[in-house]
């Protein structure tokens, strides 16, 4: 199959890889970074191009403005799709905006799937992303093949279009939420005098162990921050939900303090560190940071 990939970034370009290692062959369109290493691709002028030579057209971009862009701008996937194609948007953008891109391309004939993603880099190159999709059943089942060459854990969350975007904005609440409950817990227990590593071991064993404690809390103890996924981006999609929080009435103040505290590790210059740098607002406030709480 001919499938457009629009969006070779760190997410991007394994994905579209690994499609072309299944044997699909990738018509894409570049900005200013060349085609991605390792990757057999098709390169034409602009994303109309890559819509008027493929049945199925994917993206994968930074921000509900960037997508966008490529989908409704000039030179836009819009201008070059054929009745009848499908689009797969796997941004993770604004479930609003994604509604308004959808009825715009059903409009014209097009099927539309918002299918975000959760992994990161690490299940982008290993095709064990979890995929969340919003859109019709007919759609769903005729895009399955391909996401079945990017993840493992895939689901239909809801049939209308926006589901999938709903569901990745609920599911960085979480990560946000557990981040800063472990930051909390290593912080205090650090500034009690314990040995945060000794603590993050015994957690481990009991209820409070998650993959957050696992993981991020090893990064905020050896102080690694190179990212994984970045505070401003994590920064979008808690801003993606108090947006969507609003517009519905809901209450999420746990996520507004989540949101507050990587803005704030931001202004300070931390923007593109990794988001268990969250602790260093939290080391800021305490006016302690963790190595000092060592034995």
């Amino acid at each position: 199959m001919k499938i457009g990939f629009i969006g070779l970034g760190v997410m991007g370009a394994p994905m579209a890889r690994n499609l072309a290692a299944a044997g699909h062959q990738i018509v894409t369109t570049l900005n200013r970074s060349p085609c991605p290493a390792g990757l057999d691709a098709r390169v034409v002028g602009t994303p109309a191009d890559v819509a008027r030579d493929v049945d199925v057209l994917i993206t994968i971009l930074p921000d509900t403005p960037d997508v966008e862009r490529v989908l409704l701008g000039e030179n836009g996937v819009l201008s070059g799709v054929s009745k009848g194609a499908l689009v797969i948007d796997m941004s993770s953008i604004s479930p609003i905006a994604t509604q308004r891109f959808a009825k715009t391309f059903n409009d014209k004939g097009v099927e539309y799937l918002d299918a975000p993603v959760s992994g990161g880099e690490v299940g982008a190159k290993a095709a064990s992303l979890t995929i969340m999709v919003g859109g019709p059943q007919a759609s769903f089942d005729r895009a399955l093949p391909i996401f079945e060459r990017l993840g493992k854990n895939i689901t239909l969350v809801g049939v209308k279009n926006g589901a999938g975007q709903t569901c990745k904005i609920a599911n960085q609440i979480i990560v946000a939420l557990n981040i800063e409950a472990v930051a909390e817990a290593l912080v205090f227990a650090s500034k009690a005098g314990c040995d945060p590593a000794k603590v993050r071991t015994a957690l481990m064993g009991g209820f409070a162990a998650s993959r957050i404690l696992e993981v991020h809390g090893e990064r905020m103890i050896k102080r690694t921050f190179d990212p994984g996924f970045r505070i401003r981006l994590h920064q979008k999609d808690l801003g993606l939900a108090l947006e969507s929080a609003r517009a519905l009435g809901v209450a999420l103040p746990n996520t507004a303090t989540a949101q507050e505290l990587m803005n704030a590790c931001a202004a300070r210059g931390g923007a593109d560190a990794d988001h268990s740098s969250l602790v260093r607002a939290l080391e800021l406030l305490s006016d302690h940071e963790l190595a000092n709480g060592r034995d």
